[in-house]
Protein backbone atom coordinates (compact mmCIF):
# COMPACT_ATOMS: atom_id res chain seq x y z
CA UNK A 1 0.00 0.00 0.00
CA UNK A 2 0.94 3.90 -0.49
CA UNK A 3 0.94 6.38 2.25
CA UNK A 4 -1.98 7.92 0.91
CA UNK A 5 -3.91 4.29 0.75
CA UNK A 6 -3.21 4.30 4.44
CA UNK A 7 -3.96 7.34 5.31
CA UNK A 8 -7.24 6.55 3.29
CA UNK A 9 -7.53 3.23 5.51
CA UNK A 10 -6.90 5.24 9.12
CA UNK A 11 -9.19 8.10 8.14
CA UNK A 12 -12.40 5.51 6.97
CA UNK A 13 -12.01 3.44 10.20
CA UNK A 14 -11.01 6.12 12.74
CA UNK A 15 -13.10 9.54 11.73
CA UNK A 16 -16.36 7.76 11.99
CA UNK A 17 -15.72 8.33 15.80
CA UNK A 18 -14.84 11.73 16.08
CA UNK A 19 -18.12 14.16 16.66
CA UNK A 20 -19.20 15.94 13.49
CA UNK A 21 -18.55 19.23 15.25
CA UNK A 22 -14.93 18.56 16.16
CA UNK A 23 -14.12 17.54 12.62
CA UNK A 24 -15.70 20.73 11.02
CA UNK A 25 -13.64 22.62 13.42
CA UNK A 26 -10.32 21.28 12.56
CA UNK A 27 -10.96 20.91 8.62
CA UNK A 28 -12.30 24.63 9.04
CA UNK A 29 -8.21 25.32 10.62
CA UNK A 30 -6.81 23.28 7.75
CA UNK A 31 -8.73 25.56 5.15
CA UNK A 32 -7.76 29.05 7.16
CA UNK A 33 -4.44 28.06 7.34
CA UNK A 34 -3.77 27.08 3.39
CA UNK A 35 -5.71 30.42 2.38
CA UNK A 36 -3.74 32.78 4.54
CA UNK A 37 -0.52 34.76 3.91
CA UNK A 38 1.70 31.81 6.18
CA UNK A 39 5.18 30.70 5.14
CA UNK A 40 4.62 28.06 2.94
CA UNK A 41 8.07 26.39 3.07
CA UNK A 42 11.08 26.29 1.33
CA UNK A 43 11.53 26.12 -2.82
CA UNK A 44 13.43 24.26 -5.10
CA UNK A 45 16.09 25.64 -5.64
CA UNK A 46 16.88 26.96 -2.53
CA UNK A 47 19.57 26.55 0.13
CA UNK A 48 18.73 24.14 3.00
CA UNK A 49 19.66 26.39 6.03
CA UNK A 50 21.81 24.44 8.29
CA UNK A 51 21.25 23.80 12.06
CA UNK A 52 22.68 21.27 14.62
CA UNK A 53 19.97 19.36 16.86
CA UNK A 54 19.53 16.55 19.64
CA UNK A 55 18.41 13.29 18.42
CA UNK A 56 16.47 10.55 20.43
CA UNK A 57 19.67 9.99 22.86
CA UNK A 58 20.85 13.53 23.71
CA UNK A 59 23.56 13.28 20.38
CA UNK A 60 24.41 16.63 18.72
CA UNK A 61 23.46 16.35 14.57
CA UNK A 62 24.98 18.74 12.65
CA UNK A 63 23.14 19.07 8.73
CA UNK A 64 26.13 20.60 6.89
CA UNK A 65 28.45 17.61 8.40
CA UNK A 66 25.77 15.04 7.45
CA UNK A 67 25.39 16.32 3.85
CA UNK A 68 28.91 16.07 3.26
CA UNK A 69 28.30 12.59 3.29
CA UNK A 70 25.75 12.46 0.46
CA UNK A 71 22.11 13.78 -0.03
CA UNK A 72 19.62 14.44 3.21
CA UNK A 73 15.91 13.78 3.16
CA UNK A 74 14.43 16.12 6.13
CA UNK A 75 10.43 14.88 7.23
CA UNK A 76 9.36 17.48 9.25
CA UNK A 77 6.72 16.49 11.69
CA UNK A 78 3.85 17.59 14.46
CA UNK A 79 4.53 14.92 16.94
CA UNK A 80 4.82 11.19 18.44
CA UNK A 81 1.31 12.31 19.11
CA UNK A 82 -0.07 12.70 15.43
CA UNK A 83 -1.11 9.37 13.82
CA UNK A 84 -0.63 10.90 10.33
CA UNK A 85 3.12 11.33 11.30
CA UNK A 86 3.25 8.22 12.67
CA UNK A 87 2.09 6.03 9.51
CA UNK A 88 4.53 8.48 7.62
CA UNK A 89 7.44 7.92 9.33
CA UNK A 90 5.94 3.80 8.99
CA UNK A 91 6.00 4.29 5.87
CA UNK A 92 9.20 6.01 5.60
CA UNK A 93 11.45 2.85 7.39
CA UNK A 94 10.18 0.54 4.85
CA UNK A 95 11.55 2.09 2.11
CA UNK A 96 14.76 3.08 4.37
CA UNK A 97 16.93 0.04 2.62
CA UNK A 98 16.18 1.97 -1.22
CA UNK A 99 17.26 5.59 0.67
CA UNK A 100 20.40 4.26 2.03
CA UNK A 101 20.94 2.19 -0.76
CA UNK A 102 20.75 5.38 -3.04
CA UNK A 103 23.51 7.18 -0.41
CA UNK A 104 21.07 9.50 1.27
CA UNK A 105 20.40 9.66 5.02
CA UNK A 106 16.84 10.26 6.26
CA UNK A 107 16.25 12.67 9.47
CA UNK A 108 13.01 12.99 10.88
CA UNK A 109 12.41 16.48 12.42
CA UNK A 110 9.72 17.95 15.44
CA UNK A 111 9.33 20.14 18.11
CA UNK A 112 9.53 17.49 20.95
CA UNK A 113 11.65 16.29 23.27
CA UNK A 114 13.85 13.83 23.10
CA UNK A 115 12.42 11.30 25.34
CA UNK A 116 9.20 11.88 23.00
CA UNK A 117 11.54 11.20 19.55
CA UNK A 118 12.84 8.18 21.36
CA UNK A 119 9.34 7.04 22.08
CA UNK A 120 8.47 7.45 18.22
CA UNK A 121 11.75 5.89 17.74
CA UNK A 122 11.32 2.83 19.90
CA UNK A 123 7.38 2.31 19.05
CA UNK A 124 8.25 2.17 15.38
CA UNK A 125 11.65 0.07 15.64
CA UNK A 126 13.36 3.38 13.30
CA UNK A 127 16.92 2.81 12.14
CA UNK A 128 16.65 6.49 10.88
CA UNK A 129 17.20 9.34 13.46
CA UNK A 130 14.77 11.69 14.88
CA UNK A 131 15.56 15.01 16.26
CA UNK A 132 14.23 17.53 18.34
CA UNK A 133 13.38 21.36 17.21
CA UNK A 134 12.45 22.67 20.46
CA UNK A 135 10.75 26.17 20.22
CA UNK A 136 10.65 25.30 16.09
CA UNK A 137 14.00 27.67 15.40
CA UNK A 138 14.88 25.40 12.32
CA UNK A 139 11.10 24.92 11.46
CA UNK A 140 10.78 29.00 11.58
CA UNK A 141 13.89 28.82 9.05
CA UNK A 142 12.50 26.71 6.62
CA UNK A 143 9.31 29.00 6.69
CA UNK A 144 6.72 26.29 8.03
CA UNK A 145 6.26 27.13 11.17
CA UNK A 146 2.30 28.05 12.09
CA UNK A 147 0.60 29.18 15.37
CA UNK A 148 -2.79 27.36 16.24
CA UNK A 149 -5.69 29.26 16.52
CA UNK A 150 -7.37 29.58 20.13
CA UNK A 151 -10.38 27.41 19.32
CA UNK A 152 -8.45 24.44 18.11
CA UNK A 153 -5.98 25.17 21.29
CA UNK A 154 -9.40 24.41 22.86
CA UNK A 155 -10.13 21.18 20.41
CA UNK A 156 -6.84 19.18 21.57
CA UNK A 157 -7.10 20.19 25.02
CA UNK A 158 -10.54 19.76 25.58
CA UNK A 159 -11.34 16.80 23.07
CA UNK A 160 -8.53 15.07 22.31
CA UNK A 161 -6.87 15.77 25.92
CA UNK A 162 -3.53 16.90 24.30
CA UNK A 163 -1.79 20.16 25.69
CA UNK A 164 0.71 20.86 23.29
CA UNK A 165 2.13 24.06 25.48
CA UNK A 166 2.85 21.30 28.18
CA UNK A 167 3.64 18.44 25.96
CA UNK A 168 6.75 20.92 23.97
CA UNK A 169 7.56 22.69 26.85
CA UNK A 170 6.38 25.72 24.66
CA UNK A 171 3.65 27.96 25.59
CA UNK A 172 3.59 29.23 21.91
CA UNK A 173 1.77 26.68 20.61
CA UNK A 174 3.52 26.52 17.34
CA UNK A 175 4.17 23.84 15.22
CA UNK A 176 5.50 23.27 11.67
CA UNK A 177 3.08 22.22 8.67
CA UNK A 178 4.40 18.68 7.66
CA UNK A 179 6.75 18.70 5.25
CA UNK A 180 9.32 16.78 3.01
CA UNK A 181 12.88 17.97 1.56
CA UNK A 182 15.04 16.42 -0.41
CA UNK A 183 18.84 18.50 -0.28
CA UNK A 184 22.03 17.45 -2.53
CA UNK A 185 25.18 17.59 -1.22
CA UNK A 186 25.61 20.94 -2.33
CA UNK A 187 23.22 22.38 -0.11
CA UNK A 188 20.83 23.25 -2.35
CA UNK A 189 16.83 21.49 -2.23
CA UNK A 190 16.09 19.27 -5.00
CA UNK A 191 12.52 18.47 -4.37
CA UNK A 192 10.29 19.20 -1.97
CA UNK A 193 6.48 19.33 -0.23
CA UNK A 194 4.73 21.03 1.91
CA UNK A 195 0.93 21.45 2.37
CA UNK A 196 -1.15 23.16 5.67
CA UNK A 197 -2.89 20.06 5.44
CA UNK A 198 -1.37 17.83 7.52
CA UNK A 199 -3.20 14.43 6.23
CA UNK A 200 -1.20 14.62 2.85
CA UNK A 201 2.49 13.83 2.76
CA UNK A 202 5.24 13.05 0.33
CA UNK A 203 5.20 9.74 -0.65
CA UNK A 204 8.47 7.87 0.05
CA UNK A 205 8.55 6.57 -3.71
CA UNK A 206 8.86 10.48 -4.42
CA UNK A 207 11.34 11.07 -2.65
CA UNK A 208 13.46 7.90 -3.76
CA UNK A 209 12.77 9.11 -7.48
CA UNK A 210 14.25 12.57 -6.67
CA UNK A 211 17.36 10.79 -5.08
CA UNK A 212 17.86 8.39 -8.14
CA UNK A 213 17.89 11.63 -10.42
CA UNK A 214 20.93 12.43 -8.46
CA UNK A 215 23.01 9.29 -9.78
Amino acid sequence: MTLAQDIKQFQDENLKRVPQEVLEQVFQSIKELDESDHPKGLKVGDTAPDFTLKNAVGENVHLYDELNKGPVILSFYRGEWCPYCNLEVRAYQQKINEITELGAQLFAISPEEPDYSLTLKEKHNLSFQVLSDIGNKVSENYKLTFQFPDYIKEVYKNVFQNDLGKRNNDESWTLPIPATYIIESNKKIVAGFANADYTKRMEPSEAIEALKKLK
